[in-house]
């Protein structure tokens, strides 16, 4: 491999010891098959717990009004980071929050549950249809309702 294009320091943090680290994180079944379950540098650091988005999102993506759903973390000052999600429904279909939560519980351990839940009309994507979710981190639209905390407490 040449390295990255004019890119020495990203070269340097991905190849070690002539192996080339991809950030990809898998899982071996029990036949020997590799599975790509999340990348490294999109895991959720929250208060010590590990929480992988693709995770959550394929929670997220079982309810029937879920078009689309995109799973991040967004720094907090107390738990380092929060699970937070954009969510674009169905056409003719609405939700709130606390549906989101409810449902999640209902199907995942309560640390992973989004603490932060938009509902918006389109999830950024590059040209071959992957998830931009460094531009959703930076947009800085981590707002925390009360609510969905509170609901969370519970």
């Amino acid at each position: 491999m040449l390295g990255y294009w004019n890119r020495p320091d990203e070269t340097a943090q991905v190849l070690k010891n002539g192996w080339f680290h991809t950030g990809d994180i898998g899982r071996m079944d029990e036949e020997g098959y590799f599975y790509i379950v999340d990348r490294l540098k999109d895991m959720i650091n929250l208060s010590g717990f590990k929480v992988y988005p693709a995770e959550v999102e394929n929670v997220i993506y079982q309810h029937p009004a879920v078009a689309e759903c995109a799973v991040y973390g967004v720094p907090d000052q107390v738990k380092g980071e929060i699970v937070k999600a954009n969510i674009v429904l169905k056409a003719g279909h609405a939700m709130t929050e606390e549906q989101i939560i409810e449902f999640c519980y209902e199907r995942m351990a309560a640390y992973k549950i989004p603490r932060a839940i938009n509902f918006v009309d389109s999830i950024p994507k590059n040209p071959i249809g992957k998830v931009l979710k460094r531009l959703l981190r930076e947009a800085k639209l981590a707002v925390v309702s009360h609510r969905s905390v509170s609901l969370l407490a519970q």
